[in-house]
């Protein structure tokens, strides 16, 4: 969920259909049962691979309604989101440290900037950790990602290795609540 706050108020009529409901209500209802499978396999870590199969399924359902076109584009990209699910082993930590508590990625495409922020257990410490990463825009769903600063306690830190932390960030849905 996002904490984005658009410091506006809007009503938005239901959409109405005469084949059942209407695309908010699925929207509404794939991004319920989305975050419910969530939930219950632990951002994933805990995911069976029926479970795995059940969420590509409901992601790319959702993914068929996006509302927002060019969504890197739009200032609801923008803020803090919470990861509630990933497919990625690294990031939940699988065979590593466990993750406590929320995993946060913050986006700012002002800026073209990003940052990942979570708290890793080492035995009985509990580490606060964060990296930052440079945007670099492809187009308006698809950016490249150059991480640059890994930091720990908010002041102990150290620059990535220049050629060496890169990834991507497609975003295939976007709407008030959730990014995909």
């Amino acid at each position: 969920s996002s904490t984005t706050a658009l410091g506006a108020l809007s009503f938005k009529f239901p959409e109405v259909s005469l084949f059942g409901i209407g695309q908010d209500e699925k929207r509404r209802r794939l991004k319920e049962k989305i975050l419910a499978l969530a939930a219950d396999t632990k951002r994933g870590l805990t995911a069976t691979d029926e479970q795995k199969a059940e969420m590509q399924e409901l992601i790319a359902d959702l993914e068929q309604l996006n509302p927002t076109r060019d969504p890197l584009k739009r200032p609801a990209v923008n803020g803090d989101w919470s990861l509630d699910y990933t497919t990625s082993d690294s990031i939940l930590g699988k065979g590593g440290f466990e993750r406590i508590g929320p995993i946060v990625q913050t986006i700012d495409t002002s800026t073209l900037s990003a940052k990942n922020s979570e708290v890793v257990r080492y035995g009985v410490i509990d580490v606060p950790r964060s990296v930052t990463a440079e945007l670099s825009p492809v187009d308006g769903k698809f950016t490249d990602v150059k991480f640059k600063r890994f930091t720990f306690w908010d002041n102990i830190g150290f620059d990535a290795p220049e050629m060496k932390f890169r990834g991507s960030l497609d975003v295939t849905y976007l709407d008030d609540e959730v990014r995909l």
